[in-house]
């Protein structure tokens, strides 16, 4: 699947940017978008270190292509790409193993779209705690669920639209 740039801006606005390694609300070293060392991708964030905004970008392209092929066999039927930039955002959230197990894959792939969305919004916990983060997040993800894929139809071989016809005229 497609990851467009809809999920990338939602990941990236609620992971943002920390160039210098912390501790997340669930106690867990973070750095760049949301690297953490859980997510196999060849870095450990520690105590003291930074990476540059490139690096970040790196880490979070890596993560998300990573995420996308780990999630991609656990639908039994297609989503668009913003149904599955969503599923990706929570997977890059929550991880691939939960995610395999959330009751929002189960609903998508008995064909509930209005229930798969309610219960990506029941992902708002960390460490227990309902945190105002994850619910603003997982409203995003949501809305990104729910956003109509615009498909811009190509023009037939062989006979372009009169205007365009017409418009090549006038350059000449």
């Amino acid at each position: 699947m497609k990851i467009n740039q809809d999920t990338i801006d939602l990941v990236k606005r609620f992971e943002g940017l920390r160039t210098r390694a912390y501790v997340d609300s669930a106690g867990v070293w973070t750095i760049g978008y949301g690297t953490t060392a859980r997510a196999g991708l060849g870095i450990t964030p520690r105590h003291g270190m930074t990476i540059t905004d490139a690096e970040a970008e790196y880490y979070l392209e890596k993560g998300l292509r990573k995420f996308a092929k780990q999630i991609e066999p656990y639908f039994t039927r297609e989503p668009n790409e913003n149904q599955f930039g969503a599923f990706l955002s929570l997977a890059y959230n929550i991880g691939p193993s939960a995610f395999k197990r959330s009751s929002a894959l189960r609903h998508f792939n008995s064909g509930d779209d209005a229930k798969a969305a309610k219960a990506i919004k029941l992902w708002n916990k960390a460490g227990g705690k309902k945190m105002v983060g994850l619910v603003r997040r997982r409203a995003a993800e949501v809305e990104l669920f729910n956003k109509t894929v615009r498909v811009i139809e190509p023009v037939p071989c062989g006979r372009l639209p009169f205007w365009v016809r017409w418009l090549s005229r006038l350059k000449r």
